[in-house]
């Protein structure tokens, strides 16, 4: 079992973006109730090695050739970081000459050998979707001594320090976080984080989407009062 996985060429403010899965499968250390992936059978927080490498490597040189890609985007099946090669498939984008986006939930970036990691990258992207423990641990089912606070300290711990564009991705769940009270528990958290870009998104997945998606005007009115004065 091994070797990455790519989504087809897209274009995003004019660059041609080449999105690529380090992971053979899920791991990752969160096991979400709504990930489209489903279950991670390998919940895991420290590094593992991975089959195929040295094949996968060259294939992802191939790659950024044939396409002619203008930026790298690392969005893995789970936490990217838990490829102990991720190091070194940076270094080779950059011999390239590349951009790099890397996608983590951003749990990980409070601990000293993956900020080494993740400031080697043009952009990073943090995540969050729940905001009150009894929720995180409810849905989002963390590695046991995980907690949302320290969640949160770690983005703004690794933003603080960060050079690079930061990008807080904040998915809006009906019945979670899109009360008004939510609404300025995640304006807070902004605050402290400081990104430089936000995203907001929503439950798209069919699956899901009945139980956990919100209308077109609620998502509009919770996207604004979370911007104004920000963007």
């Amino acid at each position: 079992m091994g070797g990455f996985s790519y989504k087809d060429i897209y274009v995003e403010d004019g660059r041609r973006v080449l999105e690529v899965d380090i992971l053979p499968e899920k791991y990752c250390n969160f096991d979400c109730i709504f990930c489209p992936i489903g279950r991670s059978h390998n919940k895991v927080d420290t590094q593992r090695p991975f089959d195929k490498i040295i094949s996968s490597m060259i294939e992802l040189e191939n790659m950024i050739e044939n396409t002619n890609a203008e930026l790298i985007f690392i969005n893995s099946k789970g936490e990217a970081l838990i490829n102990d090669k991720i190091d070194d498939i940076i270094d080779l984008i950059k011999v390239k000459g590349l951009p790099i986006r890397l996608l983590s939930n951003g749990y990980l970036l409070g601990r000293d050998e993956y900020i080494k990691i993740a400031n080697k990258c043009d952009e990073v992207v943090g995540e969050i979707k729940v905001i009150t423990e009894k929720d995180f641990q409810k849905v989002q089912r963390p590695i046991e001594r995980y907690t949302l606070l320290e969640y949160i300290s770690n983005m703004v711990s690794f933003n603080k320090q960060y050079k690079g564009i930061f990008i807080f991705e904040i998915t809006i769940l009906n019945g979670y976080n899109d009360d008004e009270e939510s609404i300025e528990k995640i304006k807070n958290i902004i605050e402290m984080i400081s990104p430089n870009k936000i995203i907001i998104t929503r439950m798209e997945d069919e699956r899901f989407k009945k139980k956990l998606g919100i209308t077109d005007e609620r998502f509009e009115e919770v996207s604004n009062a979370l911007l104004k004065g920000i963007v």
